[in-house]
């Protein structure tokens, strides 16, 4: 233990902190994004939504090995715990990173190399603000201007999508999270000492597919369904499941 923390006072332990809680967040959003994708995948049989069906799968997962939403819980500890970290070892090196500029003022260079991370910051903390208001809206259901029935993903979300200012709203998250990523997976490369001439062409390559794609994957769900090329919920919809998405 004393090693870690002592790892953790350097900077390139922070670097690496930054890299490995990046990377579990990243993981997220990923699989994050493929299960919204399965509100275009329609009804089963019973005309139950797919993407209701994997909300409550969510939930119900492991049993009756463990009780009933505890694998969910699980994830959202780790989940929370890794963004905290992310964001409280991001911060220390900001600071730590002013007060060196301070000291290299006239180095270009360094002012030049700061840049990125400047956006970092920014996008940052929009993502965090973000993520208060969609769990607000969409798993605790606080947030007024659409109806909002526990459980029913699929009608949360059509009656969100038809007003327009929580489209800009969430394209504009999104457009975020994808400047964010392109950035992040980059200096993931870089924490983890891969980077390499013969090899950054890829990896910058993989870094903006990768931004583009969540963008592209997030923000089709509220434009599709502005746009009314989402049909409306089915009749009768159930609504016995709990809560929805994460």
């Amino acid at each position: 233990m004393q090693r870690l923390t002592a790892l953790y006072q350097t900077t390139l332990g922070k670097k690496a902190v930054v890299a490995v809680t990046g990377l579990i967040l990243y993981g997220f959003v990923v699989g994050h994004m493929l299960g919204n994708l399965k509100v275009f995948t329609g009804n089963d049989a019973a005309g139950e939504p797919h993407i209701d069906i994997y909300a409550h799968f969510l939930r119900t997962m492991g049993e009756p090995m463990v009780p009933y939403s505890f694998l969910l819980w699980v994830a959202r500890i780790i989940l929370i715990a890794a963004l905290v970290l992310h964001v409280y070892t991001v911060v220390l090196l900001s600071r730590r990173n002013h007060a060196a500029r301070h000291e290299n003022y006239a180095d270009p260079r360094y002012s030049q190399a700061s840049a990125p991370a400047r956006w970092m910051m920014v996008s940052g903390v929009l993502l965090l603000a973000f993520i208060v208001f969609h769990l607000l809206q969409f798993t605790f259901g606080k947030i007024g201007g659409a109806p909002f029935v526990e459980g029913a993903v699929y009608a949360n979300l059509y009656h969100a999508f038809h007003q327009w200012f929580f489209v800009g709203l969430y394209v504009i998250a999104m457009a975020a999270l994808a400047l964010h990523v392109n950035h992040g997976v980059w200096s993931l490369f870089q924490t983890l000492g891969l980077d390499n001439p013969d090899r950054n062409r890829i990896f910058r390559l993989l870094a903006t597919l990768s931004s583009v794609g969540l963008f592209v994957g997030f923000a089709s769900v509220p434009l599709l369904f502005f746009l009314g090329l989402m049909p409306s919920p089915p009749t009768g919809e159930a609504v016995h499941l709990t809560e929805g998405v994460m």
